[in-house]
């Protein structure tokens, strides 16, 4: 089974910066897709933030395009998420995702809170 841990999270005020960090149990290079989601604080849905692909192609939701930056160190098995001028509405539980159909994975991690508050 693949495995996946996030950190990075914590409290930060309105304006400020946080990296997050996810780190896998195999070769990323050989995952389709490895994305960030987020979990607002009382939903039970998860959105999508941003994706990577091993071909290094992303996506930002509408929400963190301009502010947010995936990326992903294939030889640390890690993928990051720098955060930028975060606002309370980016307050939710952060969760790694890799996705690979042809593979058959479809693995999380446990998530890690990002709280944005003055």
């Amino acid at each position: 089974q693949v495995h996946l841990v996030e950190s990075g999270g914590g409290l930060v005020q309105p304006g400020g910066s946080l990296t997050l960090s996810c780190t896998v149990s195999e070769s990323i290079s050989s995952i389709y897709s490895m994305a960030w989601y987020r979990q607002a604080p009382g939903q039970r849905d998860r959105g999508l933030v941003a994706d990577i692909t091993s071909g290094g192609v992303t996506d930002y939701s509408d929400t963190a395009v301009g502010r947010f930056t995936i990326s992903r160190d294939n030889a640390k098995n890690t993928m990051f998420l720098q955060m930028n001028n975060l606002k309370p509405e980016d307050t939710g539980v952060y969760l790694c995702n890799a996705d690979d159909r042809y593979k058959s994975i479809d693995a999380w991690g446990q998530g890690t809170q990002v709280t944005v508050s003055s």
